[in-house]
């Protein structure tokens, strides 16, 4: 395994930080005030070529392979994860679906404009009856001349209002369980479709969930994503694909809680010493160090399988288990660090606390991780 990157990624690597640094960084607070990410950073972000990073260079995007993205993730995780969330709900799994099971004339339609962030994208696939287990859909999609009427709704839908392309999750065969749920490519624009009401969270601000509700919707059967029926396999496919990546952001963020702990050690005084100088403080920087150490190790080799066409069914839920839980362990410590400066709004600790969270929840919940991890191990003990 070699992680060592080109010149190319280096070099995006160092434009991103700068970005991170001098723009975005200026405006978290902002963010998190308003609820909203001011035009001018997704305008700057569309002119680096952000929202193109899963799409081939054919079609407009950037082209880059899985350990090169997470170079740039990790990076897009040191700021403000609503804007972070924004921009890898996107090339992630609101876009890979397409990039990957979608047909020529498909990917020609969408691609150059989800690349140039003229066409968000969203993965429509948990409903009020239906997240953990992903097969209990109750969203149908039924065949009518040359169009699916598609009626249910979803919700927790992440890029729900900003988004113009979503990839929907439907039963068309009732009959047939998981077997019998297609993927569907819908636009914001069809007959029948509107977002419904938009979720209150308590982190991820200027990220916007949502549910969408769908109303006798009509999808033109040219817009099945992939074979009628391998809906449910794709879903699972797009959502572990998306795991390495959701990790370096997870990376991203407990790195810049550890130097803004390290920062915040060797200033703070106490008994008339750096508080790094106490045991008790110095051995929780350690703990972070040898966790973020680990998990960018962990990161990088899944990347590395991914892009290498690898199965890594079970290296992807442990990924995504021990990235979530790391970054919510480094959190806890950072505001133990910094005390009650840690937790009043007006410092980023408290932020991150409250977004690291939903980590372990979103895209596969840790518990379901571990029954993907013990149910491969079976396999592989038999």
């Amino acid at each position: 395994m070699d992680f060592q990157l080109d010149q190319d990624i280096e070099y995006l690597k160092t434009t991103v930080r700068n970005f991170v640094e001098n723009e975005v960084e200026k405006v978290a607070m902002t963010i998190e005030r308003e609820n909203q990410i001011p035009e001018h950073i997704i305008e700057m972000s569309k002119e680096l070529g952000l929202f193109g990073l899963s799409i081939p260079e054919e079609y407009g995007g950037l082209g880059i392979g899985m350990v090169g993205k997470c170079a740039l993730y990790e990076e897009l995780g040191k700021t403000h994860n609503g804007f972070t969330t924004l921009i890898g709900a996107h090339t992630g799994i609101g876009s890979v679906g397409i990039v990957e099971l979608g047909n020529t004339k498909q990917k020609e339609y969408y691609l150059p404009e989800m690349a140039r962030g003229n066409m968000i994208g969203a993965f429509a696939l948990t409903e009020p009856s239906a997240g953990s287990n992903a097969s209990n859909l109750k969203t149908t999609a039924f065949k009518q001349g040359n169009k699916y009427i598609l009626n249910g709704t979803k919700h927790y839908i992440t890029n729900a209002t900003e988004a113009s392309v979503f990839t929907v999750m439907a039963v068309t065969d009732p009959s047939q369980g998981a077997k019998g749920i297609t993927s569907l490519i819908v636009e914001k624009d069809f007959p029948g479709f509107q977002v419904g009401a938009v979720e209150e969270k308590m982190g991820l601000k200027g990220s916007h969930s949502a549910e969408l509700i769908f109303d006798h919707c009509e999808v033109p059967e040219e817009n099945v994503l992939g074979k009628v029926g391998e809906g449910y396999v794709n879903a699972l496919k797009i959502l572990a694909n998306g795991r390495a990546g959701l990790a370096a952001r997870n990376l991203g963020s407990s790195q810049k809680l550890l130097d803004l702990s390290m920062s915040y050690v060797e200033e703070r005084i106490q008994f008339d010493v750096p508080i790094i100088e106490h045991q008790a403080v110095a051995h929780m920087v350690a703990e972070m160090g040898v966790e973020i150490e680990a998990l960018r190790s962990f990161t990088y080799r899944v990347a590395w399988m991914v892009e290498e066409g690898k199965k890594v069914i079970k290296e992807a839920a442990m990924l995504k288990l021990y990235g979530s839980e790391v970054y919510n362990r480094i959190a806890d410590k950072a505001l133990q660090i910094h005390g009650g400066l840690g937790y009043i709004s007006d410092y980023p600790i408290e932020r991150f606390f409250r977004d690291a969270r939903i980590t372990r929840i979103y895209e596969g919940t840790s518990e379901i991780q571990k029954n993907i991890i013990a149910g491969q191990l079976r396999k592989e003990y038999k």
